[in-house]
This record gives C-alpha cells, sequence and structure tokens, in this order.
C-alpha cells in the first residue's frame, strides 16, 4: 500500500519537536556544555554551593542523614537562577503506609507562593496507598523497595524550592536524600513547569466519575497518574471497568480522549495483575482486602492541551449477572449500566426509564455496574506558569484514613 508522505512526514515532525521541547534540557552524553553546571544537593551539601560539599567530620561521612521531629517542615533546596532537576534520591527510617501518606512533599518555582506540587510522599513515588513495591518506570522507581527515585525533568527560570514536612504524630528518626541538578548560565527560554496535586474521595459518588485532574486553566502536558483504590466492603464484583476521560480544549459533557476500561488504559486486558513496566504498571492487587493501585505515564503518547483540562476516572466495576442480582438484592449501593455476551452488547441506560436485569431482552451475561469505592491519586502534568489553582492538599486525618489496613499475610 502506498504512503501518503504529506501526511504522515509532518505527524513524525510535531511529534519529534513535541518531545525534543520537552526533553531539551537533558544534554546528550556525547555533548559538552559551557554553559551548564552540575550539582547535587544533600544533607553533606544543603545549597549545592561549588566546593562546599563533604565539610562535616572533616569529610568523613559526617552529615548522610537527619532526624525530622514531628510536625517540623524542612527545606530540601533553595537555589537562585535557571536550572532543571534531574533527578532525585531518598530513603527514610521509617517507610510504612501511614508515615509515607503523612509526608508532604512541596516544590515551588520562581518565587511562587503557593507550591506546583503539593502530595504526599510516597504516592507521588509510586508507593500508592503508601504500600511500597520493587518497580522500575521511565519516570520514578524504586529497585528494592526500599528507595525514592523521580527521574522527571524539573526545569525552573528564575529559583527552586523544595520542602519536606513531617506531619505525622512521630519524629522520623533518619531522612537521606539527594536531588541532582544542571545549572543553565545562559537560561532556558520559557519551559513549561512541571506541577503534581493529589485528592482522595474516601467513597466516591455512585454514577459519578472521580476527578483525578481538576479543571486548570492554560497549555501544557498530562503526564500520567499514580492512582490509588480500597474497594468498598459491599461490593462482590471486579473493581476495574471505569474508563479513564480527558477533557481538553473546551470539552464540557463529553471527552476528546476516553479509553475503554481501566485495565485497558494501564496497558493489560481481562482484569488485572501485578507488574512493571516502562511507561504503566499495576503495582498492588490484593483482592482479598481489596486494595489496588496502578499507574500510567503518558511519555510515548503525549497528551498536549492549549486550552484546558480536566480528567476522571469512571466508578465502575462488573461481575457475572447472579453476583450484580445478589448485590441489588442486599441494596448494595450499585447502578447496573450495561451487559456484554458472546453475541451481543447491550445498553441498559439508553432506554426511559432504564431496562432492568430481569427484563425479557436483556440476555444474561457479564454486567458493568456503576459502584462506590475509596479512590485517591497524584496527576502530573506540566503548565506553562509556576502555580495552579488547584486545592491546597487535604489534613493528614483524611489522607491516612484505612492505609495500611491490610492482612499482614497480603502485604
Amino acid at each position: 500500500m502506498a504512503r501518503d508522505n504529506t501526511v504522515i512526514l509532518p505527524w513524525i515532525f510535531c511529534l519529534c519537536c513535541s518531545m525534543q521541547a520537552l526533553w531539551a534540557q537533558q544534554t546528550p552524553l556525547y555533548e559538552m556544555r559551557d554553559d551548564v553546571q552540575s550539582r547535587w544537593i544533600s544533607f553533606e551539601n544543603p545549597t549545592g554551593e561549588k566546593g562546599a560539599g563533604g565539610k562535616a567530620n572533616q569529610g568523613a561521612k559526617g552529615a548522610a542523614f537527619k532526624k525530622i521531629p514531628a510536625g517540623e517542615e524542612l527545606v530540601l533546596m533553595d537555589v537562585a537562577g535557571a536550572g532543571v532537576i534531574n533527578r532525585m534520591w531518598f530513603t527514610m527510617s521509617n517507610r510504612s503506609p501511614r508515615m509515607l501518606r503523612s509526608i508532604v512533599l512541596r516544590m515551588y518555582w520562581d518565587d511562587a507562593e503557593t507550591p506546583a506540587v503539593e502530595t504526599p510522599f510516597g504516592d507521588f513515588f509510586g508507593a500508592i496507598l503508601g504500600e511500597m513495591k520493587p518497580f522500575e518506570s521511565e519516570l520514578f522507581s524504586s529497585p528494592e523497595g526500599r528507595s525514592f527515585n523521580a527521574f522527571v525533568p524539573m526545569p525552573f527560570r528564575t529559583r527552586a524550592r523544595i520542602t519536606f514536612t513531617n506531619d505525622s504524630e512521630e519524629d522520623l528518626s533518619a531522612l537521606f536524600y539527594d536531588i541532582n541538578y544542571s545549572i543553565y548560565e545562559t537560561g532556558l527560554g520559557e519551559p513549561l513547569y512541571f506541577h503534581a496535586t493529589w485528592r482522595r474521595e474516601r467513597w466516591t459518588e455512585l454514577g459519578k466519575d472521580f476527578t483525578i485532574l481538576p479543571k486548570i486553566m492554560g497549555k501544557g502536558r498530562f503526564l500520567g497518574a499514580h492512582v490509588g483504590v480500597i474497594g468498598h466492603p459491599d461490593n462482590l464484583g471486579w473493581w476495574g471497568e471505569g474508563e479513564v476521560k480527558i477533557f481538553l480544549d473546551g470539552d464540557e459533557a463529553f471527552p476528546t480522549l476516553v479509553g475503554t476500561g481501566t485495565e485497558d488504559y494501564v496497558g493489560t486486558a481481562y482484569f488485572q495483575g501485578e507488574f512493571s513496566n516502562r511507561h504503566q504498571g499495576s503495582l498492588l492487587i490484593d483482592n482479598v482486602n481489596m486494595f489496588w493501585s496502578f499507574y500510567r505515564h503518558h511519555v510515548p503518547d503525549p497528551v498536549f492541551f492549549h486550552q484546558d483540562i480536566r480528567v476522571t476516572i469512571q466508578q465502575m466495576g462488573g461481575a457475572m449477572q447472579e453476583f450484580v442480582k445478589e448485590m441489588l438484592e442486599k441494596e448494595v449501593e450499585i447502578i447496573p449500566v450495561s451487559v456484554a455476551t458472546q453475541d451481543a452488547f447491550v445498553s441498559l441506560l439508553d432506554s426511559a426509564p432504564p431496562k432492568k436485569l430481569d427484563d425479557d431482552d436483556v440476555p444474561y451475561g457479564w454486567t458493568n455496574y456503576y459502584r462506590r469505592d475509596d479512590v485517591s491519586a497524584v496527576a502530573l502534568f506540566y503548565l506553562d506558569k509556576p502555580e495552579n489553582g488547584l486545592p491546597r492538599i487535604a489534613p493528614r486525618e483524611q489522607r491516612i484514613a484505612a492505609v495500611g489496613e491490610r492482612n499482614c499475610s497480603e502485604k
């Protein structure tokens, strides 16, 4: 079949330009940049100043870690100028789910009053629901489940400030970290700023999508999400039938981008097991205690927005029809929406009134239904301004409710 290069070549050019613009701050391995200086910040050199590292204890590893008392906010990084954070690494003495949900990570760009990043520490780094698992993606990793790595490029034009707040009720006896960044002496131009936000609904509203990313205005790129689900105790079925919807540039009732199911969005199919891949993964599948988590990073499949964006996921599950009827008889809060067989797909909501499972024209089969669950998510995105106008993070009590309450044999 002949190819129409007038269509293919411009598309390839635009995609390459988009990726080049995002990752331009990463210098090729073979290239020398006279205007770029390399810096590391840690407790051994908290300012990143040239020639100022490792002074404690006469240079003999005198400041590898620090105790962070309960309630204390620590400034991890505060540097002026233009640059790019290339990598962050952390580990700590207490990595329990409640501690990882209690600690708050904040990042401010260019003297902004509100943070561009404000999330629970664990969920940001992929320890979703505060549960640590060994994994590796292109943007985050925890090689053995004991450390936290981020490789997301985070440019700043005039200043970068990062804080670590121990919002728990107990001291953190040891925090280790280093932040690796580059200083661009000739400036960076006008790169997008990195943002991350977290939200949770202890129990979602029946028939209403969970909002992963509330509507934000501006230009940018949606980079993906880390999502955690704690199942409602009354539910008997599969949790992951909900479709991810991305509303772009004026979309209102219906989105431009829509998936076909939760496990499909994560890149697997027909239910969902534990795995981690370069751009998608499912790190926690505990069907006994009903704790589940997954991530999806839109690196090879960019999601650009030019006016505004909003991202949601349907609160929908599925089961064979007898289990759905059993839940209805027990008055569990569910709403059947469709029935699938080998030969047909029957929509229940298109008719008025909606069809019921006992109707003569409704076949027996797999039944999808709206359900309620405890859902939380970190949304990752780039934006053309250092502040996003989103609500501030929820109080600690709302962040830690039910977190870590799993049977030890299932961890």
